[in-house]
């Protein structure tokens, strides 16, 4: 019985420090069956629809009361979120098998400036203001309402791809980072602020992280770019108001206001506690009578606890760690960089948020207003992480394959290519390599 431990997975990550600059290597040590692409497409497929499904329903059961109340048939209310779904996994199958590298490469550019513009379309008449945050738009003719910053995320995630595989980035260069990687994200950044979503740039943040972090980035320069990091967030924090009171309140929690500011901590709270360990039932949650404001939203996690207990709210954290022992595993076995490089990205965008709403229900981060991915009522998020998953799947189906025991992923100091018995050109760019492999069978994409 005791043999089953020498079948667990094992990672090991090394720094390297060499002639050729600094370098991460990721080695995986496992049963060689458990290395194929399918494994990697099936962790990230079926993870992504049980959660969607659990979304539906939880956004059915806690939207009930509210739209109720505000003299809507919750049934027809429910038809959109339907509808969107329907929408974003249709969008989820044509990606996966329509897109190629080649494709996605080709749109690189188009989808980053795109949603870059649409974003800043906030700033026309057609922006609209909810609660101190100016991040939704108008769209005449058809009166709905979508928000721009999730689309941004899924085109600065493809452009970061495109732009570390096009080799116009020499990650030992600060001036190259700066020009091809900086301004970019910089210009994406400024667009959501503008907004004054902090909660959104937090998640913008950890998604670039993942992708410089991935490429190879010096760590000094990184950590630098953590500390500025840290005191813009602190200043922000401190210019608003609404942002000190709530930080405030997290800080001060023995004081805490239950008719206040620490209105959705507590009463989320009380939705876990209530749930027990295997909830009060479907549909029976009390706190979505109005008495927690954004239970469908935000706070879905506190109702999901508070009908399903303990035993639902794991089963949920489960599936985000499998969906991101997926993306890992695209990391790490991706034959191409932007097909890592997106998986970083992804990764560090779907995982970055449910850790950060999940820890705002539970009580762990002040109130941080991020929907819980998949599971939380919002159209534009649903469409652009079912999309942007879409994309991810179409980077495992081609470049999920590995070798058999270990992979060995390096991102050199330069990104050119150096020929072997050839000197390399000075300032010479071309696309980054991996470490030379062996060459696949033919018939094996």
């Amino acid at each position: 019985m005791a043999g089953w431990r020498q079948k667990i997975p094992k990672i090991s990550f090394t720094y390297e420090t060499g002639k050729s600059g600094e370098s991460l290597n990721i080695k995986w040590f496992g049963d060689g069956s458990t290395q194929s692409r399918v494994v990697t497409t099936h962790l990230i497929f079926w993870p992504t629809l049980v959660l969607t499904a659990i979304g539906l329903m939880m956004i059915f059961s806690a939207s009930t009361i509210m739209e109720i109340s505000e003299g809507i048939n919750p049934y027809i209310g429910f038809r959109r979120t339907l509808l969107i779904a329907a929408i974003g996994l249709m969008g989820l199958f044509i990606t996966a098998g329509w897109l190629t590298p080649t494709r996605l490469r080709n749109l690189a550019l188009f989808a980053y400036a795109s949603s870059l513009a649409l974003q800043l379309a906030i700033l026309t008449p057609l922006g609209i203001e909810v609660k101190g945050n100016r991040n939704w738009l108008l769209i005449p003719g058809i009166n709905q309402v979508i928000q721009p910053s999730e689309f941004l995320k899924l085109g600065l995630a493809m452009y970061l791809a495109w732009v570390f595989m096009s080799g116009k980035v020499i990650v030992s260069s600060l001036r190259s980072v700066m020009g091809w990687v900086g301004l970019p994200v910089f210009f994406a950044f400024f667009a959501v602020m503008i907004g004054h979503d902090l909660g959104t740039l937090l998640v913008f943040v950890v998604l670039v992280f993942s992708a410089i972090f991935v490429a190879g980035i010096r760590l000094l320069w990184l950590g630098v770019a953590a500390v500025i990091g840290t005191g813009a967030a602190a200043f922000l924090i401190g210019i608003s108001a609404s942002r000190r009171a709530r930080v405030y309140s997290f800080l001060v929690g023995k004081e805490a206001d239950p008719l206040g500011g620490d209105l959705q901590s507590i009463r989320a709270r009380w939705g876990l506690g209530t749930g027990g360990l295997t909830g009060v039932g479907p549909g029976a949650s009390r706190q979505k009578w109005n008495y927690l404001p954004e239970a469908h939203t935000d706070f879905i996690f506190a109702i999901l606890g508070e009908e399903f207990g303990l035993i639902g709210t794991s089963v949920v954290i489960l599936l985000f760690c499998l969906l991101g022992f997926g993306m890992v595993r695209l990391i790490m076995h991706a034959k191409r960089v932007d097909a890592c490089i997106y998986a970083a990205t992804v990764a560090g965008w779907i995982l970055s948020q449910a850790l950060i709403n999940i820890g705002v229900v539970i009580g762990l981060l002040p109130v941080i207003g991020v929907p819980l991915p998949l599971v939380s009522s919002g159209g534009s998020a649903m469409l652009a992480t079912l999309f942007a998953i879409g994309v991810l799947l179409s980077y495992a189906r081609d470049d999920a394959g590995s070798p058999p025991l270990s992979l060995s992923r390096s991102f050199p100091r330069s990104s050119a290519v150096v020929t072997p018995g050839r000197k390399r050109p000075q300032g010479s760019r071309v696309a980054p390599t991996r470490r030379s492999r062996p060459t696949a069978k033919k018939g094996r994409s």
